[in-house]
């Protein structure tokens, strides 16, 4: 596959890796400096969209991929408000839009355990839950996306549960603690505690390659397809 990286900091750097170990081509690379070339006359090179930016960019970046006839995959966090505009456009104009909060695999694994194990506590209401969430200084939206998606899992099973918030201690509230600290590729936590033992489960990515092979995996996914996927689709979760 043709593909075109756009933000290309330090995951970015680590697609292009993935993608050409995986036998495919770089053609085009969008980034601050030369953001005005994503346009269709570039984007007619490529087959397939990988955007990793900013939550201020990711709605026009993907906006434009869907105009111009090209599938993306977008990992970046922090737009969801737009979520909906976004999924109306991809339809709108037959195109192919893959999302997902983390693209590790392991991360992914630790959703589907997530939800069934909060399934099982709904019948230990002894225990409260909350979640722990670290990632590098650079990282601009707190709590991460992948935090999000974990406590609306968690939500979604849980009647109790209503919301999430960074500093309410409500019992129909899960506390999100989010953390920056250096270089912290990123870590998730989700703890059940109870006056007598305490249950945890949770992922510790080693480096940003699994980020990146998993974004590259999704834009294969892609090929052929129009519709809107994710994680659970291209994993059979």
């Amino acid at each position: 596959m043709r593909i075109a990286i756009i933000g290309y900091g330090k995951l970015g750097h680590e697609i292009e890796k993935a993608a050409i170990e995986r036998g495919h081509s770089i053609e085009l690379i969008i980034d601050k400096d030369n953001a005005d070339e994503l346009d269709s006359e570039h984007l007619e090179s490529v087959d397939v969209a990988i955007e990793f930016t900013t939550p201020g960019t990711a709605v026009t970046n993907i906006s434009t991929c869907l105009k111009s006839g090209i599938p993306v995959v977008s990992g970046t966090t922090g737009w969801l408000e737009q979520w909906d505009e976004m999924v109306r456009l991809c339809n709108e104009k037959g195109g192919a839009l893959f999302y997902a909060s983390n693209y590790s695999i392991g991360v992914n694994i630790l959703f589907a355990v997530n939800t069934q194990l909060a399934e099982i506590m709904n019948d230990f209401p002894q225990y409260r839950v909350s979640m722990e969430e670290i990632h590098h200084v650079h990282k601009l939206d707190a709590p991460s996306g992948t935090a999000i998606s974990l406590a609306e899992q968690i939500i979604e099973k849980s009647p109790a549960k209503k919301n999430w918030s960074l500093d309410t201690e409500n019992p129909d509230t899960i506390r999100i603690d989010a953390k920056r600290e250096g270089e912290v590729n990123g870590f998730h936590k989700i703890l059940y505690d109870s006056e007598v033992d305490t249950i945890e489960i949770s992922h510790n990515a080693k480096s940003r390659k699994g980020f990146a092979n998993g974004a590259v995996m999704a834009a294969e996914f892609l090929a052929g397809k129009s519709g809107v996927f994710g994680m659970k689709d291209m994993l059979k979760l």
